[in-house]
C-alpha cells in the first residue's frame, strides 16, 4: 500500500460527512460568486435612474448572498475540518497500535524521540493536509472555474488574458512544490533527531551529571538546534520567493485588465457595472491561486510526513497472532524440542531440548551471550520461535492467541522499566483490578515491604520518570512485585535478583519457595545462590544446553557450573572476612 492508498482509505470512513462538507463548499462558491453579478447590476442600475426600491432590493441580495455564503463557509469548515481532527484521531490510534505489535528487533534498531516526533508532529503535518488543504483546494477549484466562466460571459479577450497566468502559476507551482517537499522532509528527518537527542539526555541525566557532560551536551544541542533554524529558513527563504513572485504575477495581471477595461469604458463597448463585475470575478479568480500556493505547501509537508509515517507503518508485525482463543486452564508444562534460533542467520541457540513439568523450577546459568535471555524471549513470543518447536501442555504456543499466553505468564525482565507513577501502581500494572491488599502482599513477597515502610507515602510514594528515585535492587524488587501480583501460572525471572545484596536475595528466594509450589517457575541467573535450589539446572554455553542435573550433580561433575560455584563461593567468604 502506498502512501496515498494509504491515507484515501481513512477518507473511506468518512465519506458520507465529507460528501455534506463538499455540498456544503459548493453552495459557499455558488454565493460568492453571485455576489459580484449582484453589485455589478447594482451598478449599472444606479448609473441610470433608480428608485429607493431599488436600492433596497440590492442591498437585501447582497446581504442575503453573504449571509448565506458565511452559513456555508462555516458548516464547511466545521465538517470538514472535524472530520481531519477525527481522521487524525484514528491515525494515531492506529500508529501507536502498530507500534505496540513490532518486534521487539525493530526498536533496537531506532530511535525514541524520532518515534515520537512521527506520532506527534508528522501527525498534526497530514491533519493540515486532510482537513485546511483539501477544504481550500476543493474551494479554490470551484471559485476560479466558476469565477473564469463569469467572466468569459462579460468579456472573453479580457478573460483569455487573464487565463494566461494559470499554466504560469502552475510552472511555479511545480518547480517551487518539489523543492518544498525536499526541505519539508528535510526539516521533519531533522526534527526527529532533535527529539531523540533531547530524550535520550533526560533520561540518561544522571550519567550526563555523572560524566560532568552538561556543558558539552549543551554545546551539541545549540549546533543541531542552529542546524535545525538553517533548514527551516532554506524553507523559509524558498516559501518567502514563492508567494511575493505571484503576487507580483497578479498584480501586473490586474494592471492589464484595468487598462484594457478602461479603454473598453471609454470606448462604449463594456459598460461600468460589467468593468466593476469582472474586477470581483478576477479577484475572486486570482486570490484563490494564491492560496493554492500555501495549500501546495501544506500538501508538500503532509506527504512528507505521510511518507514518514508510512515508513513505520510498513513494517511488519514480527509475530503472526492466533486467532482462536483456548478455553482450558494452563497447567505450566513446558516443553521445547530440536529448537534452533538465529538473528539475521546467526544462530543464538542450537538444538535446545528440555522439559519443564508443571510445579516444577528450572535454573538457567550460563556466561553472557550464551542466548539465556533470548530463550525466555521465545518462551514469550517476544521472538517468533520456529513452528513446532515450543509447547505449553504439549500445544504449540503460536497456536495460543499472545495475549492469553502472556496472561499466564509473570514475567520480570533483565532490564527493570518502571512507569512514572506510585509504587503500586508500578506493581499493580501486572495485573489491574488488583486490590490494595493484593499489592501489598505482592510487595512483601518481594521483599519491598521493609523499604517501603521508610517511604513517606508507602506504597502511595511517586517515584519519578523510569523510578529514578529508587536504588537498583528496589527497582528490580518492584518488578518482582509486579509479576507476582498477577498470580501466573508460569513465573519467569531473568537475571531479576542482580541488583540486590545477598541478605536481601536470600529473603526474596525464600518468599518464592512458598510462591511457586503449584507453578512452573524458570530463574535465569549468574549467581549459583540464586539457582541451587532448582529441581533442574541446565547450563548454556554458545547457544547449546552443556550441562544438566540438580546442584549437587553438576558441583560434582567439575565443568562449568562448578567452577563458577567455586569462584562465587570463594568470593563471598573474602566478602565476610572484609
Amino acid at each position: 500500500m502506498t502512501p496515498l492508498r494509504r491515507l484515501f482509505s481513512y477518507f473511506g470512513r468518512y465519506r458520507t460527512r465529507l460528501a455534506l462538507g463538499a455540498l456544503c463548499t459548493i453552495a459557499s462558491a455558488g454565493f460568492s460568486l453571485l455576489t459580484p453579478l449582484i453589485i455589478g447590476l447594482a451598478v449599472n442600475t444606479l448609473g441610470r435612474q433608480f428608485t429607493r426600491a431599488d436600492l433596497v432590493r440590492y442591498a437585501l441580495m447582497l446581504v442575503g448572498a453573504t449571509i448565506a455564503e458565511g452559513a456555508f463557509l462555516y458548516a464547511q469548515r466545521w465538517i470538514i475540518i472535524g472530520v481531519s481532527r477525527h481522521i487524525e484521531y484514528d491515525m494515531r490510534n492506529d500508529f501507536y497500535g502498530h507500534l505496540q505489535k513490532l518486534p521487539l528487533r525493530f526498536y533496537q534498531e531506532q530511535r525514541t524521540g524520532d518515534l515520537m516526533s512521527r506520532a506527534t508532529n508528522d501527525l498534526s503535518n497530514v491533519r493540515m493536509l486532510i482537513g485546511p488543504a483539501v477544504m481550500h483546494s476543493l474551494s479554490s477549484l470551484l471559485v476560479v472555474t466558476g469565477a473564469f466562466v463569469m467572466m468569459l460571459r462579460i468579456e472573453k479577450t479580457m478573460s483569455l488574458l487573464a487565463l494566461l497566468a494559470v499554466p504560469i502559476v502552475a510552472s511555479m507551482v511545480k518547480v517551487f512544490g518539489s523543492q518544498i517537499h525536499v526541505r519539508s522532509r528535510a526539516v521533519q528527518d531533522y526534527f526527529g533527531e532533535i527529539s531523540a537527542r533531547v530524550q535520550e539526555n533526560l533520561a540518561g541525566v544522571r550519567v550526563v551529571r555523572a560524566f560532568t557532560r552538561e556543558r558539552a551536551e549543551t554545546e551539541i544541542f545549540k549546533r543541531m538546534n542552529h542546524e535545525f533554524v538553517e533548514r527551516n529558513r532554506s524553507l523559509i527563504r524558498l516559501t518567502a520567493t514563492f508567494y511575493p513572485a505571484l503576487h507580483a504575477l497578479i498584480g501586473l495581471m490586474f494592471v492589464l485588465v484595468f487598462y484594457m477595461g478602461g479603454r473598453k469604458i471609454v470606448a462604449g463597448t463594456m459598460t461600468l457595472g460589467s468593468f466593476v463585475a469582472f474586477q470581483f470575478y478576477l479577484g475572486r479568480m486570482i486570490w484563490p491561486l494564491i492560496a493554492f500556493g500555501w495549500v501546495i505547501n501544506l500538501f508538500q509537508r503532509g506527504m512528507a510526513s505521510m511518507k514518514r509515517l508510512h515508513e513505520i507503518w510498513s513494517v511488519q508485525p514480527g509475530i503472526v497472532d492466533a486467532t482462536t482463543p483456548i478455553d482450558d486452564e494452563p497447567q505450566g508444562n513446558l516443553e521445547i524440542r530440536h529448537l534452533t534460533f538465529a538473528y539475521d542467520a546467526r544462530p543464538v541457540l542450537r538444538d535446545i531440548d528440555l522439559t519443564v513439568r508443571h510445579g516444577e523450577t528450572i535454573g538457567i546459568v550460563g556466561r553472557t551471550g550464551s542466548g539465556k535471555s533470548t530463550l525466555l524471549g521465545l518462551l514469550t513470543r517476544a521472538f517468533e520461535p520456529p513452528p513446532g518447536t515450543i509447547f505449553l501442555d504439549s500445544r504449540p504456543i503460536e497456536t495460543i492467541p499472545v495475549r492469553q499466553l502472556r496472561d499466564w505468564i509473570g514475567m520480570v525482565p533483565q532490564e527493570t522499566f518502571l512507569f512514572s507513577e506510585s509504587i503500586a501502581e508500578n506493581i499493580r500494572f501486572g495485573r489491574a483490578d488488583a486490590s490494595d491488599a493484593d499489592v501489598d502482599e505482592a510487595a512483601q513477597q518481594a521483599g519491598l515491604s521493609g523499604d517501603v515502610a521508610a517511604f513517606p507515602q508507602g506504597l502511595g510514594t511517586v517515584i519519578g520518570e523510569r523510578g529514578i528515585t529508587l536504588s537498583g535492587g528496589q527497582k528490580q524488587r518492584t518488578a518482582i512485585a509486579r509479576a507476582l501480583v498477577r498470580e501466573p501460572q508460569i513465573l519467569i525471572l531473568d537475571d531479576s535478583l542482580s541488583a540486590v545484596d545477598t541478605q536481601t536475595e536470600e529473603r526474596i528466594l525464600n518468599a518464592l519457595r512458598s510462591i511457586r509450589k503449584g507453578r512452573t517457575v524458570l530463574i535465569v541467573s549468574h549467581r549459583v545462590s540464586s539457582v541451587k535450589d532448582a529441581d533442574h539446572i541446565i547450563v548454556l554455553d554458545d547457544g547449546r544446553i552443556v550441562e544438566r542435573g540438580t546442584h549437587e550433580r553438576l558441583v560434582e561433575r567439575g565443568g562449568y557450573y562448578a567452577d563458577l560455584y567455586r569462584r562465587q563461593t570463594i568470593e563471598a567468604e573474602l566478602e565476610e572476612i572484609a
